[in-house]
C-alpha cells in the first residue's frame, strides 16, 4: 500500500487528467446512450401485455451509469502510462464494483420477478415480502461468494466460520429464527395466503395482506392492522374463509306465525332469495338458494332458514341486509305474520282458611 501511495505521487499529472478525460467523455456518451436507448424501449416496452420489458428496464437502467463510469475509468487507465502497481490495483477494484453493481442490478431483478411471476409458477411459493426477500438474500449471497472468489479470497474457511458461529447466532436469537422458519412454513403450506380472510381463535379476524420474516399482518374489516408473530399464527387454530374456494354458505333465519302454511312461506323465501340474485352484488344465483324447515317449532314461532351462496366472506353482510328488508316487505304484503316472543302466566291463588290453619299449627 506504501508503494502505491509512492507510485501516485510519482505519477505524472498530465496523465491523471488524460485519465480524467477520458472517463468523462466515457460516461457522456453513456449518458446520451442511456438517455435514447432507454426512450425507446420504454416506448416499446409500453405497446406489449407483458411485464417483463418493463422490470428489465428498471432494473438496468439504474446501474448502467455506474458501469459506463466503471468502462471509463478501465480505457483510461489502459491508455494511459500509469505504474503497473497502480494498474494492478485499479483493476481489482474496478472489478469489485463491477460484481456489486451487477449483483444489486440482480437482486433487485430477483425481487421483481418473484413480485410479479412468482404467482404464476404452480410450484413455486407464494408471492409475499418473505419469499421477495428470501429471493434477495440469494443472489446477494451469490454475488458476494463470487466477489470474495475474485479478489483472491478463500471461500472454504469463511464458510466454515460461518457455520460455527451460526450456531451461537442461533441460540441468541431463538424468537426471531422461531418466527422466520414459521413464516416459512406458512407460505410454503399454502393454507394461508396473501388475500385470504382468515379468522383465530383469539378473535383476530381479517385479511391477509402479507407475511414477513417475523410477522403476518393482517387487516381487519375496520381497516386497521393487526400485527400477529409468525410462531403464534403457526401455532393457532385458524379459519380460513377463502379455502377451499371463497364461495360461502350464508344462511337467513326466519320466525313466522303457527298460522301460516309451510309451502307458502317456502315458496315465498325461494322468490324473493332467486330476484336478489340477479340484483344484489355478492349474492350468487348458482348454486340455487333453498330452504329448510329448521330448526324447526319454536316456542311461539314455525323457523325457517333460508341458505344462500356468496361470493366471498364479505359479501354476506349486504346479502343479509338486503334479504332481511325484502323478506319483512313480502311478508307484510303476503300477511305472513312475524310473531313476537309470547309467554302465558298462570297466577295460582291460595286458600286463605288453609294459610290460616297452617299459621296456627306453626
Amino acid at each position: 500500500m506504501k508503494r502505491l501511495f509512492q507510485d501516485l505521487l510519482q505519477t505524472n499529472w498530465q496523465l491523471l487528467l488524460g485519465l480524467a478525460i477520458v472517463t468523462l467523455v466515457t460516461v457522456a456518451v453513456g449518458w446520451l446512450v442511456r438517455r435514447l436507448v432507454i426512450r425507446v424501449l420504454t416506448r416499446r416496452a409500453a405497446a406489449t401485455k407483458t411485464q417483463l420489458d418493463d422490470i428489465l428496464i428498471r432494473s438496468l437502467s439504474g446501474p448502467f451509469m455506474i458501469w459506463m463510469l466503471i468502462l471509463g475509468v478501465h480505457l483510461g487507465v489502459q491508455s494511459s502510462q500509469l505504474p503497473a502497481s497502480v494498474m494492478r490495483v485499479s483493476a481489482r477494484v474496478l472489478l469489485a464494483l463491477w460484481i456489486i453493481s451487477l449483483t444489486v442490478a440482480a437482486v433487485r431483478l430477483a425481487g421483481d420477478l418473484v413480485r410479479h411471476y412468482g404467482h404464476r409458477l404452480p410450484s413455486a411459493l407464494p408471492v409475499t415480502s418473505l419469499t421477495e426477500n428470501l429471493a434477495r438474500v440469494v443472489v446477494a449471497s451469490m454475488g458476494i461468494l463470487i466477489l470474495l472468489n475474485a479478489l483472491g479470497l478463500a471461500i472454504t474457511p469463511i464458510l466454515a466460520g460461518l457455520g460455527v458461529g451460526g450456531l451461537a447466532v442461533a441460540l441468541a436469537l431463538q424468537n426471531t429464527l422461531s418466527n422466520l422458519f414459521a413464516g416459512l412454513y406458512i407460505s410454503v403450506a399454502g393454507q394461508i395466503r396473501v388475500g385470504d380472510y382468515i379468522r383465530l381463535d383469539g378473535g383476530q379476524e381479517g385479511f391477509v395482506t402479507d407475511i414477513t420474516w417475523r410477522s403476518t399482518t393482517i387487516r381487519a374489516l375496520q381497516n386497521n392492522l393487526i400485527i400477529i408473530p409468525n410462531s403464534k399464527l403457526a401455532e393457532a387454530v385458524v379459519t380460513n374463509y377463502s379455502l377451499p374456494e371463497r364461495r360461502m354458505s350464508v344462511l337467513v333465519q326466519v320466525g313466522v306465525s303457527y298460522d301460516s302454511d309451510p309451502d307458502h312461506v317456502e315458496r315465498v323465501l325461494l322468490e324473493e332469495a332467486q330476484k336478489a340474485a340477479r340484483e344484489v352484488p355478492g349474492l350468487l344465483a348458482e348454486p340455487a338458494p333453498f330452504v329448510r324447515f329448521l330448526p324447526g317449532f319454536g316456542d311461539s314461532s314455525l323457523n325457517f332458514t333460508l341458505i344462500c351462496q356468496v361470493a366471498e366472506f364479505t359479501d354476506q353482510y349486504l346479502v343479509r341486509h338486503e334479504l332481511h328488508k325484502r323478506v319483512l316487505k313480502r311478508f307484510r304484503q303476503e300477511g305472513i305474520e312475524i310473531p313476537y316472543p309470547m309467554r302465558t302466566v298462570y297466577l295460582r291463588r291460595e286458600n286463605k282458611a288453609r294459610r290460616g290453619g297452617a299459621g296456627g299449627t306453626a
